[in-house]
């Protein structure tokens, strides 16, 4: 692989929403003049009122580029939400998903462009020339695939599966799941550019995001899982889990459906070692309360090192990335 003993030129990170997204800002701080590549989530989109809303991929473009709702995380700065309150008035449905007046621009643009036949990549590409991210993004596929969850319906009548934003947004995950579902997978492939990026990488980082419907629902696209098994450059992650607790959002609730613990090492364990010839991971970061988690990491055959893991600033952010890709530079094959 090219030599990492310098600062790397060009890194790629898988990428869901908020964690990613701050995550990535801390990436870009931590490594000036690299090219950076985000491959994001559209496993989490979903129409609604007739526009196609991508969630994760909007969160990083709105972050990256100045945009987003600090507080909320997810959203535009100085949101106002005129139309979904005039939609609720006329009782149109689904209430439980309110677009900002100011979001709904975007989903405009990109529905407007997707009907006249462009694809989400190109879409995206045109959508981060207004907000100039510093990255470059690409939708993990441009197929229509989505996460679905299948839970059991409350009257009794048994099980069904409503589309993953339900059950995030309007049913806090509280429904057990017990499938978690990307529809249309089979008939997917990794977007233009996304295998490239992987392969031709000097490092390939896995942010703080879920596990399961983030970075999980990533590999499934046929093609993505292979490439981060052959790409000569080390891949590291960090841990989204910190003292057996999600750091945002209800990850547990999604290791629960899949059967695995909410720790560290179990979600380490989860994605698996490169050296085993199955897994996808070199190096694995966790937090410093997650120190005893190490030894059993490395018994996996990942590296692995803890860090202070909470992004409560930008400085605190740089330093994760920082030790995320040091990490990666004593895991580079000579």
């Amino acid at each position: 692989m090219p030599s990492t003993s310098a600062a790397p030129r060009r890194i790629t990170a898988l990428a869901g929403g908020i964690g990613g997204a701050r995550f990535v800002r801390g990436l870009i701080a931590a490594a000036p003049g690299a090219e950076v590549t985000v491959i994001g989530n559209t496993g989490d989109d979903i129409w609604i009122h007739g526009l196609r809303v991508c969630p994760d991929l909007d969160t990083v473009m709105y972050t990256l580029g100045g945009g987003i709702s600090e507080e909320r995380g997810w959203g535009r700065e100085d949101e106002t939400f005129t139309v979904k309150d005039e939609l609720a008035a006329y009782g149109v449905e689904p209430a439980w998903f309110g677009l900002g007046d100011r979001d709904i621009g975007t989903h405009l643009v990109r529905t407007q462009m997707l009907n006249a036949g462009y694809p989400l990549s190109a879409v995206t590409q045109a959508l981060c020339a207004r907000w100039q991210p510093g990255v470059r993004l690409l939708p993990m596929t441009d197929e229509r695939a989505e996460t679905h969850v299948v839970v059991n319906v409350r009257d009794g009548d048994g099980r069904r599966a409503i589309h993953f934003q339900e059950w995030w947004v309007r049913y806090q995950a509280r429904l057990e799941a017990h499938a978690i579902v990307l529809v249309g997978a089979d008939d997917a492939k990794p977007g233009p550019g996304v295998v490239e990026a992987i392969e031709g990488a000097d490092v390939v980082v896995l942010p703080p995001s879920n596990p399961v419907v983030s970075i999980g629902t990533i590999l499934q696209v046929p093609g993505i899982r292979e490439s981060l098994l052959r790409t000569p450059a080390p891949v590291v992650g960090v841990s989204p889990i910190v003292g057996g607790r999600p750091v945002r959002g209800m990850a547990d609730a999604c290791l629960t459906a899949i059967g695995v613990q909410t720790t560290a090492a179990a979600v380490a364990a989860h994605y698996g070692s490169r050296s085993s010839g199955s897994g996808i991971l070199d190096g694995w970061l966790v937090d410093t309360s997650d120190r005893d988690a190490v030894a059993a990491v490395e018994a996996l055959g990942i590296a692995c090192e803890s860090r202070p893991l909470l992004m409560s600033d930008l400085l605190s952010t740089t330093a994760m990335a920082t030790a995320a890709l040091a990490l990666a530079e004593h895991n580079a094959v000579p």
